[in-house]
């Protein structure tokens, strides 16, 4: 028998010899552990320098790009609002503050009646910038934790001179040391911008305050990885907390300026408690204690969850299965499906819940939108045009969300090839291109699918502030119409992943890209040649906008184009599980 086995239950097993002395695997319950410490001197912590030097390594390309390129967007919104935005400019964004919706997007905008442009750039965008945080500790957790356990490598870490909780606390301490490079790469970038920050420790809170949503957020995943067997669907539900935080925030933000009751939904939040901070206008560091008093129960939380459960498995046990698989299951299409389906219906719910709340504020928009400057009155379609404008920029924002879910989706792939998954599959009469396909369909499926809940909750959320139903349809069609800049970014996702698995992480730097033109190429006022260079640029935002059915064609073509041309490389290659 493997001696291996003898670390799978955290240490419980040990190896006795038995008649003619041979091994036998017993149960002593933590008796293999005391021994080790024993011998070694050394508890739960044990090899945790050496393990973070390895995580480090393997980091090697993960943590500056993702470093750099956050540091770098700071750089660039600090920079094209300084060239873009002069002084009349910057006061027009005075009423613009005291508009509910843009609370529900954006912030409080703490320093927006008197704004300068490092009030404007904490007040607009760092709510933008802390998802970056969120979403980059989210995956690094998931990626040296629970990923780690599914591919059998973390089996080969215990066997060695590790301690139990070795894994979990590096992977933490790695998170939180990007988290530490991320806030001082942003302090630098916006320091040394043409935005003049005036004070260097207003922008050292700012930018501390979106590592200490990096920080909580990476602590959420370390209690979530320990409740799923599975890398997505932890991911998944601590992508639905991080959803769950900007809805509350958003909420308590938009009560905060109408003068409502439900503010103090903003302080249930990790990114209102950093927006809290008020950087260059109240300048209080007290908000993060709430941000450090969570990272560390969450923390303690995690380790005595992870004591709880053998290697390999999760606190929420997985349903016994069939004796005998199904007739979809039997497909690759159907297997394809079951391995997305725990995160797919995460992702669902989350998109249905936040359309209705999203939806629901149309009515405070059309009545708020006489306050607004024209600046922001051309984007959203004018003032006669509002609604529309409206449901038709939030169909671009819930687009750029659901290309996340896909990109992370189009990554399992990627996932299933190095944990050795695929190649049993492709074992059978499954080929690879057949394989590939039947991903890539649940995936493009599956992003369509999300724009559909997140179409109807918002159409129904609309309909029910405005009283007109007949805002219902325009919504969802809307919605859905941007499904196919989506499936542009998922073909060349899986085109990197049919030539070069290891460079998929390149296809975040599209999203990102693509989601700054989108988002804000209007407001900075940028060149038509440049805003194009976005994959969501093309269609249109309806129902404020035409859709053009050339450019759905065409996206619809490049996505079919990527795909087809990936089943080619991946027929060609060898399978990659390092």
């Amino acid at each position: 028998m493997n001696l291996l086995a003898a670390y799978t239950d955290d240490g419980d097993r040990t190896v006795h010899g038995g008649p003619g002395n041979s091994p036998q695997i017993g149960h002593h319950h933590g008796a293999h552990e005391r021994v080790r410490r024993g011998r070694l001197g050394e508890g739960n912590l044990a090899g945790l320098g050496h393990l973070l030097r390895f995580m480090l390594r393997r980091d090697r390309l993960w943590l500056p790009i993702w470093v750099i390129a956050l540091s770098a967007l700071t750089a660039h919104f600090a920079n094209a609002i300084a060239v873009v935005m002069d002084s009349d400019s910057l006061q027009a964004m005075t009423a613009f503050s005291k508009n509910p919706v843009m609370a529900l997007i954006t912030g409080p905008g703490y320093g927006l009646d008197q704004v300068t442009i490092p009030r404007f750039i904490v007040g607009m965008y760092g709510v933008f910038l802390m998802i970056g945080a969120a979403l980059m500790s989210i995956l690094t957790v998931s990626r040296h934790t629970r990923a780690e356990e599914q591919t059998g490598r973390a089996e080969l870490v215990r066997a060695g001179v590790t301690g139990r909780r070795t894994q979990l606390i590096a992977a933490l301490a790695l998170t939180v040391f990007m988290n530490l490079l991320l806030s001082a790469g942003m302090a630098a970038a916006f320091g040394f911008s043409q935005a003049e920050p005036d004070s260097w420790s207003a922008t050292v809170l700012f930018t501390v305050g979106i590592g200490a949503v990096g920080c909580v957020f990476a602590a959420v995943t370390a209690v979530t990885v320990q409740l799923s067997a599975f890398a997505r669907a932890a991911s998944a539900m601590a992508g639905a907390v991080l959803a769950l935080s900007f809805v509350l925030r958003g909420i308590g933000d938009m009560s905060h300026v109408s003068g409502g009751s439900l503010d103090w939904l903003s302080w249930l939040s990790p990114l209102g408690w950093s927006q809290q901070t008020a950087s260059f206008t109240l300048d209080r560091w007290w908000p993060l204690l709430y941000s450090v008093g969570l990272f560390a129960v969450l923390v303690v939380v995690a380790v005595v969850l992870q004591s709880r459960r053998d290697l390999g498995a999760g606190i929420v046990a997985e349903r016994l299965g069939r004796s005998q698989a199904g007739p979809l299951l039997s497909t690759s299409f159907g297997l394809a499906l079951r391995l997305q389906a725990s995160s797919l219906i995460w992702w669902s719910m989350s998109m249905l819940v936040m359309g209705v709340v999203f939806g629901s504020f149309t009515g405070p928009m059309d009545e708020g939108a006489a306050g607004m400057p024209p600046e922001i009155l051309s984007i959203m379609g004018g003032r006669s045009g509002i609604v529309d404008g409206y449901l038709g920029y939030m169909a671009l924002y819930f687009a750029i969300i659901v290309a996340a879910y896909a990109v992370i989706a189009a990554g399992g792939l990627r996932s299933e090839e190095s944990s050795f998954h695929t190649e049993p599959v492709l074992a059978t009469a499954v080929s690879r291109a057949g394989w590939l396909a039947s991903w890539a369909v649940v995936t493009l499926f599956g992003a369509g699918w999300l724009m559909a809940m997140a179409g109807l909750g918002e159409g129904v959320g609309a309909a029910m502030s405005m009283d007109d139903w007949s805002l219902l349809w325009p919504t969802l069609l809307g919605h859905l119409a941007q499904a196919p800049s989506i499936w542009a970014l998922l073909g060349f996702a899986y085109l990197l992943y049919g030539f070069a698995p290891r460079l998929m992480s390149l296809s975040w730097i599209v999203f990102g890209a693509s989601a700054v033109l989108a988002l804000f190429g209007g407001l900075m006022q940028l060149d038509d040649a440049i805003l194009d260079l976005s994959l969501f640029t093309h269609i249109g935002q309806y129902p404020a906008q035409d859709l053009s059915a050339e450019a759905v064609l065409w996206l619809v073509g490049i996505a079919v184009v990527l795909v087809g041309a990936g089943m080619v490389g991946f027929r060609r290659r060898d399978l990659v599980t390092a």
